[in-house]
């Protein structure tokens, strides 16, 4: 075959003459061809070589046309009819003076008539007939295009690329002969010397003279030919997106458009599913260093991508696509190793058999060796490789040749890779986090592109997850909240409030996309867009929590996490579940944490295996980082002595009132109407949620905890604890004369009662102690001075054994606990890649 297009072309017909392709989106319809004639147009000063794909949709519809008249299937005449009509009725609606046109369309539609008809009587499917029908529909629409310009005042030639545009057809595709294709333009041009010049796209001649096409994408191919031949500075191909995107927009929607690639870049992405351009397009423009520029014809102000030899700086991964319909081929067997041409024999078998091999891995052991391939080619690709190692099979050699369906391969681009470390260490981390298991990796010496095999099922959650890992797109995490009761709801509007900002400025994308309260449930494939009340309102499904969480837990986004603001024992129940199946679980229910002891390892151990997070700091201490310093405590190597708190803001409010001039049930009926206390003040009195929140944080400290292990002193008398609540706040004041002396008694010796709650852990023989009640302390211990329904927590430890750490502040109200939610939400956030 002749030289390259860089040797081969012409003398410089114009220092600005560029080239343009314009898709059969561009040019679905009359207003079509207005819209690409107005963008030339506007390219004021510039020559033009204009390669025109077919209509939308009409080299599909040519190629049924074939077929069916090759098959003997009398609908074909129907098809052909539509088809003629549609483009005679485009020139009526497109010219002024339509008649010379729609005869030459008239002519053009009675040839392909014969041909079909000529197909249907043999009853065979002739290739070049086949090849000269699929090229029918860009010479129509050049030709349209063509007399479109000129009837509006345009100067414009039509060049019939089979005039001049002779190819080869290899292994690789077709092949330009260049020098011939340069010649027959150069005498073409002797007697078109318009500067704009409407060519076929898609359809060439053999060197013998006979009609072909360039294959599928064949126009863009077309267009690069064509900027060569004509020597151009640029090739603009018109499509009806914004350019290269970072990724698929159907399945990550924050995909970017990107400002510009490398052709390096570029063929990486197409060859993987970029579908907006093809790598054979980019051979003429590699051999000149001819810049494309990938344009939308709908939004034609915008610069769309770049492709160039040298790429634009921004960032290392430039885009993720996604393959599907693949399968994975795996031959393994000790019998391999250290066997030189083991491989060439896999991939020699393949290539006999005719498959295509679209990733190859293996282990530096030689123990196996795996290759990706297109499904529909994998039945035949396992017979050839069992069939070329069927002695080595019989000899136990080889142990398995294993077909794997159901495979998609993940590849990340960019020059940007190359040289810089932790590129790849990003790529698993983003996907361990989405739990995402990986089956086989390929990376080229380059660097430029990272390839993963994964499981079909789990390719979308893997894209995403992976694009916001890059801060190509931000971290999108499903939101499901359980209990939109007042802890619930202030933490629901203060998400609705925070969700613009987190995604504005810290790269996280919150979706709210299921409630439920005890009896009812809300799911929304999106997230919710307005007011959540107004979606619980009119939520008519029965609460079902498997159903909540499968939606959650849905497989196209990458993050999952639940909010469990109820009190419900059978909530917490399901947590080890959720954390199994990757679901984040957040928190300050606290039956989980101070349940029983065998339900709580079983959360744990989940959380462990599963990688997803289990936070709970609002369990103690609503809002206070209680949780939290007593873990940085202890992970920095610490000693726990004892814990000392008031974990009860209701009876922190109770003890910081009461002097004994008014009566203690007094308080509490007051207590209950500023909204402090439970509705029956017998969950506030009886210690046993102080209990809970002590048993919590032993067992955070590593103390094997549980609830009937603590000594609880109960506030609430013996002989009311059965009672009705209306009886109970009848005769709680039958205690006041006890609690009265109590008090005076502690003020005779200058002290205070306060209600403690302490834990001392097993030390130097002695077994752990946890109790609960109401104590003495001294007027100046830190506990005496509190304000009202603050809680405070002293932790005296190893480091801090002479003078305790103290946390202290409101430890109790719906907007504090909500708060603390939320912040173990955006730790959670944080560790899955958000900026905070």
């Amino acid at each position: 075959m002749s030289s390259s297009p860089a040797s081969s072309r012409s003398k410089p017909e114009s220092p600005d003459r560029i080239a343009h392709k314009f898709g059969g989106s561009s040019l679905a319809d009359a207003d079509g061809f207005r819209r690409v004639a107005a963008i030339l147009r506007e390219r004021v000063g510039e020559s033009q070589a204009i390669v025109a794909s077919a209509m939308f949709g009409v080299t599909n519809s040519l190629s049924a046309l074939a077929e069916n008249a090759a098959q003997g299937r009398y609908d074909w005449q129907d098809e052909y009819a539509a088809l003629r009509e549609r483009h005679l009725t485009t020139a009526a609606q497109l010219l002024r003076d339509a008649g010379p046109l729609q005869d030459w369309l008239v002519s053009e539609f009675a040839t392909l008539e014969v041909l079909l008809r000529a197909l249907s009587a043999l009853g065979i499917r002739s290739g070049e007939a086949l090849e000269r029908i699929q090229g029918l529909g860009e010479v129509w629409a050049s030709r349209l295009l063509a007399e479109y310009l000129r009837q509006t005042g345009d100067a414009c030639d039509w060049l019939d690329a089979r005039e001049v545009l002779v190819v080869e057809h290899g292994d690789l595709g077709a092949n330009v002969d260049w020098e011939r294709s340069a010649e027959s333009l150069r005498r073409w041009r002797e007697g078109h010397a318009a500067s704009r010049v409407a060519i076929t796209g898609f359809v060439a001649r053999t060197r013998d003279g006979r009609a072909t096409t360039l294959g599928r994408n064949g126009s863009d191919y077309s267009g690069a030919i064509f900027a060569s031949l004509f020597d151009a500075s640029e090739l603009h191909i018109w499509t009806d997106v914004d350019g290269l995107l970072s990724a698929d927009p159907r399945l990550v929607p924050e995909a970017v458009p990107l400002t510009g690639l490398s052709y390096d870049e570029a063929c990486e992405l197409a060859y993987f599913g970029a579908k907006v351009i093809h790598p054979q397009t980019m051979t003429p423009a590699v051999a000149r260093g001819l810049p494309i520029l990938i344009r939308n014809t709908f939004r034609p102000a915008f610069p769309g991508t770049r492709i160039a030899a040298q790429s634009i700086d921004s960032g290392p991964v430039k885009g993720l696509t996604l393959a599907s319909d693949l399968a994975l081929l795996n031959v393994e067997g000790a019998g391999m190793i250290g066997v030189p041409g083991t491989a060439q024999r896999v991939f020699e078998a393949l290539r006999v058999a005719g498959v295509s091999v679209v990733m190859i891995s293996q282990g530096s052991s030689e123990h196996s060796i795996c290759c990706v391939v297109r499904v529909a080619e994998s039945v035949r690709a396992k017979s050839a490789v069992s069939e070329e190692f069927a002695r080595e099979l019989a000899r136990g050699q080889i142990q398995d040749i294993a077909l794997t369906d159901g495979i998609s391969v993940l590849a990340a681009v960019g020059d940007g890779m190359a040289g810089t470390p932790g590129i790849a260490a990003r790529v698993f981390e983003a996907l361990a986090r989405a739990r995402v298991n990986v089956r086989a990796i390929a990376q080229g010496a380059s660097e430029r592109n990272i390839s993963i095999a994964i499981a079909s099922h789990e390719a979308s959650r893997a894209l995403r997850a992976v694009h916001a890992g890059f801060w190509l797109s931000p971290q999108t995490v499903s939101v499901g909240v359980i209990g939109p009761g007042k802890v619930g709801a202030a933490l629901l509007d203060q998400l609705q409030e925070a969700m613009p900002r987190l995604r504005r400025d810290a790269n996280i994308d919150l979706r709210l996309r299921a409630l439920a309260s005890s009896k009812r449930q809300w799911r929304d494939e999106l997230g919710f867009a307005g007011d959540w009340r107004d979606a619980m309102q009119g939520a008519s499904e029965d609460c079902d929590l498997a159903a909540f969480a499968a939606h959650v837990r849905t497989d196209h986004l990458p993050h999952a996490v639940i909010l469990d603001c109820s009190a419900s024992d059978a909530v917490a129940a399901h947590y080890a579940d959720w954390l199994a199946a990757g679901i984040h679980v957040i928190t300050p229910n606290k039956n989980a944490g101070a349940g029983d002891w065998g339900r709580y390892q079983a959360i744990r151990a989940s959380a462990a295996r599963s990688g997803a997070r289990f936070r709970y700091e609002a369990t103690v201490g609503a809002g206070l980082p209680i949780i939290q310093t007593l873990r940085d405590l202890l992970d920095t190597g610490d000693e726990l002595l004892a814990v000392d708190g008031i974990f009860s803001g209701t009876l922190a409010w109770l003890f910081n009132r009461y002097d004994g001039a008014k009566p203690f049930s007094e308080l509490v009926l007051e207590a209950k109407a500023l909204g402090y206390t439970e509705p029956d003040p017998r969950d506030d009195l009886s210690g046993t949620d102080v209990a809970r929140k002590l048993v919590i944080l032993a067992r955070e400290a590593g103390v094997a905890l549980s609830l009937a292990e603590v000594q609880v002193e109960s506030l609430v008398p013996a002989v009311l604890a059965d009672a009705s609540r209306e009886e109970f706040l009848q005769r709680l004041g039958e205690a006041d004369a006890a609690m009265r002396e109590r008090h005076a008694a502690a003020k005779a010796r200058g002290n205070v009662l306060r209600y403690v709650a302490s834990l001392r852990p097993a030390r130097d023989g002695a077994s752990a102690q946890a109790c609960v009640g109401l104590v003495e302390l001294a007027a100046d211990h830190a506990f005496a001075h509190l304000r009202l329904t603050d809680n405070v927590v002293q932790f005296s430890t190893r480091r801090y054994s002479e003078n305790p750490l103290v946390v202290q502040g409101p430890g109790a109200g719906p907007e504090v606990t909500a708060a603390g939610v939320f912040a173990d939400l955006l730790r959670v956030a944080a560790n899955l890649g958000a900026k905070l």
